[in-house]
């Protein structure tokens, strides 16, 4: 049986000699873990029912805390687990402050999300989005500049589509086919994506 570590387990492998390099004083180790993982604090401190502002806030609280503690962190293969409960209590304080200060109004429960992602379910939706789009870079670049646009523009006009990708408007819709049909074959075969 091949016990060579998954992407997950690479990830905090990884991201644990990161942290080792951080306590040493390399600064551009502790800038790549706030680059791979402000991203996973975001969804936990929206998660907790803040607004962008004050999620922003408890993000850089909480690589604040991670600055004051690096060298307390007893098993740094841990780290996500480590700054995604941190995120998460700067949260629940940041949360029951606001709630001393002001009494909640009707439309308050219809802000709040459905449900509370746990950290292992951020940590896989986060190497997903990954895969996701390590599979869009290695598409032709005009598959990808395709993607991109059906991506990020909501309801792209054709008119519009063509005349930034310099093609065709009768070829846009069968191209993002087969770009979909690539992508979907190239994410069947990752394992970070189909695991």
């Amino acid at each position: 049986m091949d016990n060579a570590p998954t992407g997950r387990g690479q990830r905090r492998d990884r991201l644990a000699a990161l942290l080792v390099e951080a306590r040493q004083g390399k600064r551009e180790a502790l800038d790549a873990i706030v680059a791979e993982l402000t991203p996973v604090l975001w969804h936990t401190a929206r998660n907790q029912g803040l607004n962008p502002q004050a999620a922003e806030d408890v993000i850089q609280t909480t690589w604040l805390i991670l600055l004051r503690r690096l060298h307390t962190i007893a098993a740094p293969g841990a780290l996500i687990e480590w700054l995604v409960t941190t995120t998460r209590r700067e949260a629940w304080r940041v949360s029951a402050a606001a709630r001393r200060d002001e009494l909640p109004g009707d439309d308050t429960f219809e802000e709040l999300p459905d449900g509370v992602l746990t950290p292992d379910e951020l940590l896989v939706d986060d190497e997903r989005r990954r895969a996701l789009w390590t599979a869009v870079e290695s598409l032709p670049k005009r598959c990808g500049e395709l993607l991109r646009i059906v991506a990020f523009v909501p309801r792209p006009h054709y008119d519009d589509v063509a005349a930034a990708l310099g093609m065709p408007m009768g070829s846009i819709g069968p191209t993002r086919g087969r770009c979909f049909a690539k992508l979907r074959r190239l994410l069947a075969e990752d394992p970070d994506w189909s695991s």
